[in-house]
């Protein structure tokens, strides 16, 4: 290959590159990264999870950014036009150069394992947030394809939409009356998994006023793609008018009532329910516990569960 031609394939290359990045910027134009709900959290569970993942990134600059600028400085010091870059077959151990690549990347290995173990017990989403404050306390139960969210101290329920005071702790008792479901709600906190005949929790507090979306990331069938719901995080005044208007509904979750929710459904609109079934979540637990799950899927009976 001539110089000429080592060269216009050079900047063939380079215009590739340039025509490239310009469509990427024009694509991620209208995208808005920072407002995301990862990196915009509203909450003091995810706000530590977004400096978790911050502080990580940085670390892992520390290899990867030499990476692509050596594999800058190596294609053009090397490169086949240039005469005087020096030949050395032999070449094959550098003990500054051994400390470098095998001492940086076990010190960063051992600082993300340092921090990870910190972080995997102040995270514990079963682990309360507050314990002076009383929190909130949510059933939540995964159907095909919606959530309902019972509130057993206001006796409510509601479907595909959770309020919450807003700093005021949440603790949310998670299971699911289908197959294994995933609560999470970004802005908040992290996942956690929702079992048949198990229970979960996810503690979480909203510091910020606004309405966020959950949704569950777990597949589940052909109605998992629309299966999210909305989170009112609310002053405390507004939470308790919110609780009234649920209270207004003429619906009432008798176990009748839950059959047919739990019926699989897709789109379902936010439902309001004024009264619950004394013990449903326990219910809904324990009929896998106690083997009914071999009977119709949903059902739920009245009585007690002993």
């Amino acid at each position: 290959m001539t110089v000429k031609n080592a060269r216009a394939l050079r900047w063939q290359s380079c215009a590739s590159t340039i025509l490239a990045a310009a469509a990427a910027a024009v694509l991620c134009g209208g995208c808005s990264v920072l407002d995301g709900p990862v990196l915009s959290p509203s909450g003091p569970i995810s706000l530590a999870q977004r400096d978790l993942l911050f502080k990580a990134v940085a670390i892992m600059m520390i290899v990867i950014v030499p990476v692509f600028v050596m594999a800058a400085i190596f294609t053009r010091r090397y490169r086949g036009t240039n005469r005087k870059a020096r030949y050395t077959p032999n070449f094959d151990f550098y003990w500054p150069l051994e400390i470098i690549v095998w001492g940086v990347p076990a010190a960063i290995i051992v600082w993300l394992s340092l921090h990870l173990w910190h972080y995997t017990y102040q995270l514990d989403p079963y682990k309360e947030i507050d314990p002076s404050v009383k929190p909130l306390q949510v059933q939540a139960i995964a159907q095909d394809w919606k959530w309902l969210f019972v509130y057993p101290e206001q006796n409510i329920a509601v479907v595909n939409e959770l309020a919450m005071p807003v700093n005021t702790p949440v603790s949310i008792a998670i299971t699911s009356d289908t197959a294994m479901n995933s609560l999470v709600i970004p802005a908040l906190g992290g996942q956690i998994y929702a079992m048949a005949g198990m229970q979960t929790r996810l503690n979480l507090l909203a510091d910020k006023t606004g309405t966020f979306w959950g949704r569950n990331v777990q597949y589940s069938g052909r109605g998992f793609a629309d299966q999210q719901f909305r989170t009112l995080a609310q002053p405390p005044a507004d939470f308790d008018a919110w609780v009234e208007k649920v209270k207004q509904s003429r619906k009432a979750l008798d176990a009748t009532a839950y059959d047919a929710l739990a019926k699989p459904s897709q789109k379902v609109p936010v439902t309001y329910f004024s009264g619950v079934e004394p013990g449903l979540f326990d219910k809904i637990i324990a009929k896998y516990s106690h083997g009914d799950s071999d009977r119709a899927p949903h059902h739920v009976n009245a009585g007690t569960t002993d």
